[in-house]
């Protein structure tokens, strides 16, 4: 077989539909538009989520929830993560800038520490939120927190 022989498969190929060239080619008159309505003018374009008329669904469905414009998002981390990171990346201060450097947070974002897991190694922390459970845990290690603004 070669590329001039190629040829698409029975019933796959149609003819045009020839709008508005007279009554006999069954496609004149009002060119397939029906007889009135907006559908019918020309320069018709349907408008996105248009219901014809009917209740748009964004106003039928009841609006629910809130979104707090004031929250804060936090990067958090567990003491027992810490613990690890400390041991991969011999890490000797927990900071906001530490963190970034080897990839662990994005640019800008918030660290918060909380108490789950177990700290051994006694760590300086500077960061921006803690929570109690970790602060204790952290100084009965003899590790220091820092809050940074």
């Amino acid at each position: 077989m070669k590329l001039h022989q190629l040829k698409p498969a029975e019933g796959a190929t149609h003819r045009e539909k020839r709008l508005g060239r007279g009554e006999a080619s069954g496609h004149g008159g009002t060119s397939t538009k029906g007889n009135k309505g907006h559908q019918s003018r020309s320069g018709f374009k349907r408008k996105i989520a248009h219901e014809g008329g009917q209740m748009p669904i964004q106003r039928r469905l009841p609006k629910r929830g809130f979104k707090n414009p004031n929250r804060v998002e936090y990067a958090v981390f567990n003491l027992g993560q810490i613990e690890q990171l400390s041991e991969k990346y011999g890490l000797k201060e927990v900071s906001v800038e530490n963190l970034y450097i080897n990839g662990l947070i994005k640019k800008g974002e918030k660290v918060k520490i909380l108490g789950n897991g177990e700290l051994k190694t006694n760590l300086t922390f500077k960061v921006d939120a803690v929570s109690e459970k970790a602060k204790t845990a952290i100084e009965n290690a003899g590790g220091t927190i820092e809050l940074v603004k």
